[in-house]
């Protein structure tokens, strides 16, 4: 745990660390905007979480394609730069008395097609600069320090709203972009090209794949789903981590409506309700490269695993005032310390399987997927929510998460031999 990963790693992950705190700080900033500001309801703030993320998993989806045969770190900073200027939006049409629902809407559906980019270009770029061997490492020193902002940005940015308005948050959000993109341009390390243009491809074209630049974009957008779908152990950690991810953030909206709304928590508390908790977050990221080592990866995933799909349902008893609060930093502690544990290995499992050539479309499809499930489930849990109460659709997904667990790889399918995709050749900037 001790080796040096390198100098430009560690721009790469000061400048990760910086755009975390920044997300972590604005953390429900959107929600909490449309509910004191705009005043809107329990469905609206689901569509604008859900609408976001729909509309920007759909421009996403062509988005791999593009990413692979460019540079990663110019789009890199490209994305950190577009997602500064939309957020800095926020705050200035809020200071200009012309903030509304629809404009929320057009930042969620810019800065999310952007992040998509941004973490499909910065995955491909990973495995350029870290070696195979300390892929977990990476990803375990990545997973801690968005725990650890995830401790520490809620209550701060719960404390400057409580004395300078919500839209602050956002401010400081936008600066983060900005501040990563500058850190990003620091790297000195070259960069991973993939060629298009037949010149660049090796001369015996016989045990090469054909050009695929010149196919129909149709082709060459089901790539990533085909190789996906073809590998059992990325298959099944696909259906398990996009079913997970959806039905968890499908409660995330309701959940800032219950305990701000409903139950009229003080926003520092409400801060300090998902802080303490990302610390479980922090611990588990240490501890995972050390349990892989000791029981392997597959116990490890598959405990891990099971017990992030059970601690969810506590949140069935979340109550008003202190005893509530409580309960949610209890289970959300407990939850968070899992997935601490289970995300390195996850995204090292997938990034071990993805041929270098590919791996920005084969994020990107994953992202964009993703993004699309989580925004159905908000939309679907919104009428629910809607129809009964937020309580009562929290607990129908707490219900539904203990059945995940199934979809996880079995030993057989992590002890399979890697597959092997032919690789056109590739150029280092």
């Amino acid at each position: 745990m001790r080796e040096r990963l390198g100098s430009d790693f560690g721009r790469l992950w000061s400048a990760y660390a910086v755009s975390t705190y920044g997300t972590w700080i604005a953390f429900g900033a959107y929600p909490l905007i449309a509910v004191q500001v705009l005043d809107t309801s329990a469905f609206a703030v689901s569509l604008l979480e859900a609408a976001g993320l729909a509309v920007a998993a759909v421009a996403a989806f062509s988005l791999g394609p593009w990413i692979e045969h460019r540079a990663k770190r110019p789009v890199m900073i490209a994305m950190d730069l577009v997602r500064c200027a939309a957020t800095a939006s926020v705050p200035v049409a809020y200071l200009l008395g012309m903030l509304s629902y629809g404009q929320l809407l057009v930042v969620s559906v810019v800065s999310g097609t952007a992040g998509i980019a941004f973490t499909a270009a910065s995955g491909a770029y990973l495995k350029h600069l870290v070696p195979r061997d300390h892929l977990l490492m990476a990803n375990g020193r990545f997973e801690g320090t968005s725990w650890v902002a995830t401790a520490a940005g809620p209550p701060l940015g719960g404390a400057l709203i409580g004395l300078l308005g919500p839209v602050v948050t956002v401010l400081a959000d936008a600066l983060s972009y900005l501040l990563s993109a500058l850190g990003i341009l620091r790297i000195r390390g070259g960069d991973v090209v993939t060629p298009r243009d037949p010149s660049a491809e090796p001369r015996d074209r016989s045990a090469e794949p054909r050009d695929r630049s010149t196919e129909p974009r149709g082709g060459r957008f089901l790539d990533g789903w085909r190789f996906i779908l073809r590998d059992p152990t990325l298959r099944r950690l696909f259906l398990n981590s996009i079913l997970v991810g959806g039905l968890i953030m499908a409660t995330a909206p309701l959940l800032s409506v219950l305990l701000l709304g409903q139950y009229h928590f003080p926003a520092w508390q409400y801060g300090l309700a998902f802080g303490i908790p990302a610390l479980g977050g922090f611990v588990g990221a240490r501890l995972s490269a050390r349990l892989v080592t000791r029981y392997g990866r597959h116990r490890v995933m598959t405990v891990s695993g099971w017990l992030r799909s059970v601690f969810p349902l506590g949140l069935a008893l979340v109550r008003p005032g202190v005893p509530g609060l409580l309960v949610v930093i209890v289970v959300e502690g407990l939850l968070i310390t899992c997935m601490g544990i289970f995300n390195p290995v996850y995204a090292t499992e997938r990034l071990r399987r993805t041929p270098v050539h590919r791996t920005a479309q084969i994020l990107s499809t994953w992202s964009a997927a993703s993004k699309l499930l989580h925004a159905a489930l908000m939309v679907i849990w919104g009428i629910l929510a809607t129809l009964t109460s937020p309580l009562a659709a929290i607990t129908v997904s707490g219900v539904l998460l203990l059945g995940t667990p199934l979809l996880l790889p079995t030993r057989a399918h992590l002890s399979a031999p890697e597959p092997v995709s032919p690789a056109p050749d590739v150029r280092v900037a």
